[in-house]
């Protein structure tokens, strides 16, 4: 009877455990989100994510602000279509102006708004942006976010977390930057680089076809050389076979 009701007991707590870690992994998986395709390179581009999951079962988001911070404005921002999706990007004056690729820029991207879709329940979408020249005089990038259901609610994800304390309910999309690329120029935009290293393709392609073509030209040559040998040799049996038939 006690063996039994043991075993009851640890069915019983178990079950519970179980049930409190998935409803803390689906409150943690319900936040608003930030994460980069790849490097997030202080000094450099880069293409984040920002991931909004549906957290109501009653309702569907029909509107997602991103708000940019203002003590590390950047000065490019472009989004990626987002299929059923309307994007409004909105720029404003800066107080100290920003010195980009040796040119003064005045404003930046202080917001971003997608609206005109919809994320049903239990479902979730990502919102691509390529953002930069990211700062080199920070960690990380904070972003408060507004996600509006068709019910009219709002929830403001906008909290940001402090060191050493346990995670607010609402927190901000942050996202972590790494150091700076060694011996690159971060500075650099995507699209140079893009055709930088389209155009070192080209050069090792041309180099390998060069090589290719001089090794063909080589072979041919050599053939070429080995016919004719074996060409006279077979003449000169010839004649020595004739000769030694009429002795």
């Amino acid at each position: 009877m006690n063996a039994a009701r043991s075993r009851t007991r640890i069915a019983v707590v178990g079950s519970v455990a179980a049930g409190s870690v998935l409803l803390l992994s689906g409150t943690a998986f319900a936040h608003v989100t930030v994460q980069p395709e790849g490097a997030a390179a202080k000094g450099g581009y880069a293409v984040v994510d920002f991931k909004v999951p549906n957290e109501r079962d009653n309702a569907k988001t029909v509107k997602v602000e991103v708000n940019f911070p203002t003590d590390h404005p950047l000065a490019s921002v472009m989004p990626q279509p987002v299929p059923g999706w309307n994007v409004e990007v909105t720029k404003s004056k800066l107080d100290k102006p920003l010195t980009v690729h040796g040119k003064q820029i005045n404003e930046a991207v202080t917001k971003v708004t997608w609206s005109g879709g919809t994320i049903e329940s239990g479902q979730f979408q990502k919102f691509p942006l390529s953002i930069g020249s990211l700062p080199t005089d920070t960690d990380q990038l904070v972003f408060k976010a507004l996600q509006t259901y068709d019910n009219n609610e709002v929830v403001r994800w906008i909290e940001e977390a402090k060191k050493g304390a346990a995670e607010p309910a609402n927190p901000a999309p942050t996202l972590q930057l790494t150091a700076a690329a060694a011996g690159g120029d971060d500075d650099a935009a995507p699209a140079a680089d893009d055709k930088s290293a389209a155009g070192q393709k080209a050069q090792a392609s041309s180099s390998s076809s060069s090589s290719s073509s001089s090794d063909t030209d080589t072979t041919a040559r050599v053939l070429a050389v080995v016919g004719i040998v074996v060409g006279v040799a077979g003449v000169a049996f010839g004649v020595f076979a004739g000769r030694r038939r009429s002795a």
